[in-house]
């Protein structure tokens, strides 16, 4: 038996159903834009409890899209955890804004409130928060550090659909949520796409002219804009793989809860700790361990595969700032290991995993 760490083709659930809507689509020729979209970002705001969703060509132009909404100063700092994937320090950058990293905490890997509050400065004006493998980062505790401060908040969900903070869907808590529909996201389409959600109508109207080369209709320009906008046949895939999407996460539960007991109380193996008042979505399951190398060969040998989320921390590459007093994150791509988790793995699997994991640890 061996584990594949995903498996797209068995992930697309309801496979005639797609099979059937994506052949409707190229009988009805409309390949950008239409119906089909529309209803998707209906859906959508739907299902995060947003007032607007402007779906986007993938998650980075996303961010990229939601920090120009803000118009803030080009000299102005943006402030990114270490630890993430390089689009979030990417979209700063490419915006030309100050990249400033923040460390994470060891617990869950999100943002660090203690580090956060020491690098924000007057030049300050936007943070980005991401919730990491699924793991809502603690918007309240930003949120209270920057009252009454002219900082914007994007929150970065790219890998958290349906992760919830006290019960209100992460994304919808600042100034635009950020989400991608990569194909190995939870909720991913059959290609790329990503999408904004925002309470804001002067963001949702700004990101809207932006994805169409500043145009709400065709020649009716009124800025430069970039062409980025999610094609029909991904919508019409999103919109099948929505339906089905609380089961998804359901399932996702029902595995990491088994990890959770199966991998506790072993030495040298740390798991991240759950808050009672979140709701998880598990993009992915991390361990930490300083043997993380040795373990995953010994897991490979056995035909477990695994993933390193990630090899090292943005500040280590050279075209990024270095940063200051990042202490949990030193040494951390070092010692994480993501372990196989999707809706389409059985219990069986994962206690195998669990098995071989304790065999290596000698238990």
């Amino acid at each position: 038996m061996r584990i594949k760490f995903t498996n797209l083709y068995k992930l697309a659930p309801k496979k005639k159903y797609i099979i059937s809507k994506i052949n409707e689509l190229i009988k009805n020729s409309k390949f950008v834009g239409g119906k089909e979209v529309k209803n998707f970002e209906k859906n959508f705001a739907k299902y995060v409890k947003s007032k607007y969703c402007i779906s986007l060509g993938n998650g980075t132009d996303a961010l990229e899209i939601a920090i120009n909404s803000l118009n803030i100063k080009k000299e102005s700092e943006i402030i990114v955890p270490v630890n993430t994937w390089i689009s979030t320090a990417e979209a700063v950058v490419n915006n030309n804004y100050k990249l400033v990293f923040c460390d994470i905490n060891s617990e869950d890997y999100t943002i660090n409130l203690n580090d956060l509050k020491k690098k924000i400065t007057k030049k300050t004006k936007a943070i980005i928060p991401v919730h990491l493998y699924g793991n809502p980062a603690n918007i309240f505790g930003i949120k209270k550090i920057i009252k009454k401060k002219n900082i914007n908040i994007i929150e970065d969900c790219a890998q958290a659909h349906g992760s919830k903070l006290k019960n209100k869907h992460v994304g919808t808590f600042g100034d635009a949520g950020t989400f991608s529909f990569f194909p190995g996201k939870n909720l991913g389409g059959f290609g790329d796409g990503g999408a904004i959600v925002t309470n804001s109508k002067k963001i949702a109207e700004y990101c809207l002219r932006c994805r169409g080369h500043g145009a709400l209709k065709k020649y009716d320009h009124k800025f430069s804009g970039r062409n980025s906008r999610l094609d029909t046949i991904q919508a019409g895939v999103l919109n099948i793989k929505l339906k089905n999407y609380n089961n998804v996460i359901k399932k996702r539960n029902q595995l990491a809860k088994i990890y959770f007991e199966g991998l506790k109380n072993i030495n040298d193996l740390e798991l991240y700790k759950l808050s009672k008042n979140n709701k998880y979505s598990f993009h992915q399951f991390v361990i930490k361990t300083k043997r993380r190398d040795q373990l995953r060969s010994f897991l490979i040998k056995n035909k477990i595969d695994t993933m390193v989320h990630y090899p090292y921390m943005l500040n280590e590459l050279k075209f990024f700032p270095k940063g200051s007093k990042l202490i949990n994150s030193k040494n951390l791509g070092k010692k994480i290991l993501s372990l196989p988790i999707s809706e389409e793995h059985t219990k069986k699997e994962i206690y195998f995993v669990i098995n071989k994991i304790k065999e290596f640890f000698k238990l």
